[in-house]
């Protein structure tokens, strides 16, 4: 057996109003002019007037700053717009503060403010990325588990893909998740980032590599979306709903430590070239990966069946595969995500610059069986 490597470091603050924690945790970690970094959409929401009311105003003695320039995708200028916003503002930390898309841009404007002449596209996980700013990372989604990951992911601009910016010196010493932050989250998006957390989960625990402490947390994580999400997407104040989301999010990010598949790699490119958010864009692919991974590897579901809480212990091997997909089908489709593709814009014109990019993605690389570029186009359309 090969050797694995084991780490689960982030301190982690988890209940409805646990933002009320922030003030004294940045206290205590010394830090007293933080750069808040965000999405613009995200200003005039409830979520954001609880981070203001908690951080406090300048009357009462309180200074931090704020970036708010953050694209829905994030791109290299969001990361140096926010590293000039930090050293402009002679900031000592980031508070990352939104999506998967803030997080990211938060983690990896740190690496710009330790080395301003860092070209993204140019990043190398050799060199030495000690004494990076310190991050307190708080989603207001419940989807990429973004604030418990070590790597960060920006759209280069010259090649329009992403990069994956990967240093466990990226990681946050302090996430925050409470419940009441993704309570006003509209169903749509409620819907797409849970199930964006569903695709962590299944991807990681059928990934071949040896973790067997991320397949437990990735079966964990699965039994507590099947559970949580409907209630999340029908009713938004269903505050213990939105908790379990949250920390299941968290828990595929932590998962995925061990790697994703294929579906992932057909995601990426969606967003690059087609704007598709990325949980809407995993979900699509989703069903069309898991059939075409059960075809290859009979059996490969029947564990992901029973965390969804499925008799499928004594069923044949293609019965529990049917069964489990069958079950995620149906999920998508409860909580509004049941179109294809070709709802969102997507057409066979797309397919061969799509699967142009999705083969140069690593993350098919530990798909449960192998895929080509040819098995990538087969795949796009069978969920177009």
């Amino acid at each position: 057996m090969s050797i694995s490597s084991f780490s689960f470091p982030t301190t982690t603050l988890s209940g409805t109003g646990a933002l009320g924690e922030l003030p004294a945790r940045l206290a205590k970690l010394n830090i007293k002019r933080p750069l808040v970094v965000t999405d613009p959409g995200l200003l005039a929401t409830e979520a954001f007037q609880k981070l203001q009311q908690t951080l406090g105003t300048p009357e009462q003695g309180k200074t931090w700053f704020l970036h708010s320039g953050v694209h829905p995708n994030p791109i290299e200028a969001d990361v140096h717009d926010s590293a000039a916003a930090y050293r402009a503002g002679q900031c000592d930390a980031v508070v990352a503060f939104g999506g998967g898309s803030a997080l990211d841009v938060g983690k990896a404007a740190r690496l710009l403010i330790k080395r301003p002449d860092l070209k993204i596209a140019e990043f190398r996980y050799e060199d030495d990325w000690s004494g990076l700013p310190p991050l307190i990372a708080i989603p207001t989604t419940a989807g990429t588990g973004s604030e418990v990951g070590r790597s960060s992911v920006v759209t280069i601009t010259a090649t329009k893909r992403k990069a994956v910016l990967f240093h466990p010196e990226l990681l946050a010493k302090l996430v925050i998740l409470d419940g009441e932050l993704t309570r006003s989250l509209p169903p749509k998006l409620t819907a797409a980032t849970g199930l964006d957390a569903l695709t962590h989960c299944i991807e990681s625990f059928t990934s071949p590599n040896f973790h067997p402490l991320c397949d437990g947390i990735a079966l964990e994580g699965i039994h507590l979306i099947v559970e949580a999400l409907p209630r999340a997407v029908r009713n938004g104040n269903d505050l213990d709903a939105r908790g379990k989301m949250l920390v299941a999010a968290a828990m595929g990010a932590i998962a995925f430590q061990k790697d994703l598949g294929a579906t992932h790699s057909l995601a990426h490119p969606l967003s690059t070239l087609c704007g598709l958010h990325h949980g809407t864009a995993n979900a699509l692919c989703l069903p069309a990966v898991m059939k075409f991974n059960a075809q290859r590897k009979p059996g490969l579901y029947r564990r992901v069946g029973v965390a969804c809480g499925l008799d499928v212990v004594k069923s044949s091997d293609a019965e529990a595969d049917a069964r489990t997909i069958g079950f995620i089908e149906k999920l998508t489709a409860e909580v509004g995500l049941g179109q294809k593709l070709r709802d969102y814009g997507v057409t066979e014109a797309h397919i061969d610059p799509l699967a142009e990019q999705a083969i140069l993605d690593g993350c098919h690389a530990t798909n449960p069986v192998p895929v080509t570029k040819d098995d990538l186009k087969a795949l796009y359309r069978a969920a177009l």
